[in-house]
């Protein structure tokens, strides 16, 4: 279904489920290339191509819309660099006494939804030794990674945060890639749902369909 709704050319891709992707880790991105779209495996959390320290990352998994377009970090993807990026539903946390309760964001109607990205090239330096996911990148290697734009909350989700990803309309999805000027705004309030799920989910390592599954009423 996702293929269809994204006009991706090739032989739809086989990719495991996931419940709890983590910045830092490979997530589905789709890119423009030569006028089609394609589907790649880039690493969350945006590395700017002039970045000496590859942390950078951690800090650089979301970018505002806002000011997006001219931030050091994020201005040449926002002009050159554009993604889309389906998932299923997202998390958003909400401090209840002592617990980070998570809740669940999916659409109203079921249907994915496709975040707008950035995506950008970083080539790892000859001085740099990198540990964890990245610690068998040799120097001169590429490592791709994107970043996902916010914008204000809608009125749905303003209770947990401010801030939410960019929720494109199918209309969108052309232009955006194109690099065309569009308005980056909030979803409309009706699009979408929220329940609380299991705090199972707060742990990365947890990447299973217990962390979708409503927490039963008290």
């Amino acid at each position: 279904m996702c293929a269809r709704l994204l006009r991706m050319e090739g032989s739809p891709a086989n990719l495991p489920p996931r419940y709890n992707l983590a910045p830092s880790q490979d997530a589905a991105v789709v890119r423009s290339e030569n006028g089609e779209r394609r589907l790649s495996l880039l690493r969350w959390g945006l590395i700017p191509p002039w970045a000496k320290d590859v942390n950078i990352g951690h800090r650089l998994i979301n970018a505002r819309a806002e000011t997006a377009a001219v931030k050091p970090a994020f201005r040449a993807a926002f002009a050159k660099r554009r993604c889309l990026v389906p998932a299923d539903g997202f998390y958003e946390w909400q401090r209840e006494g002592v617990v980070r309760q998570p809740w669940l964001i999916t659409r109203r109607d079921g249907t994915p939804m496709v975040f707008a990205g950035l995506w950008e090239r970083w080539q790892v330096p000859e001085v740099v030794a990198l540990r964890g996911s990245l610690a068998e990148c040799g120097p001169g290697e590429i490592v791709e990674t994107f970043t996902l734009l916010t914008t204000e909350a809608n009125a749905t989700l303003r209770s947990l945060h401010h801030r939410m990803p960019v929720i494109l309309t199918l209309e969108a999805f052309g232009p955006w890639l194109a690099g065309a000027a569009i308005r980056l705004r909030p979803a409309p309030d009706d699009w979408l749902t929220m329940h609380r799920v299991g705090l199972w989910a707060n742990n990365p390592r947890n990447d299973d369909p217990e962390c979708i599954a409503p927490l039963a009423s008290a």
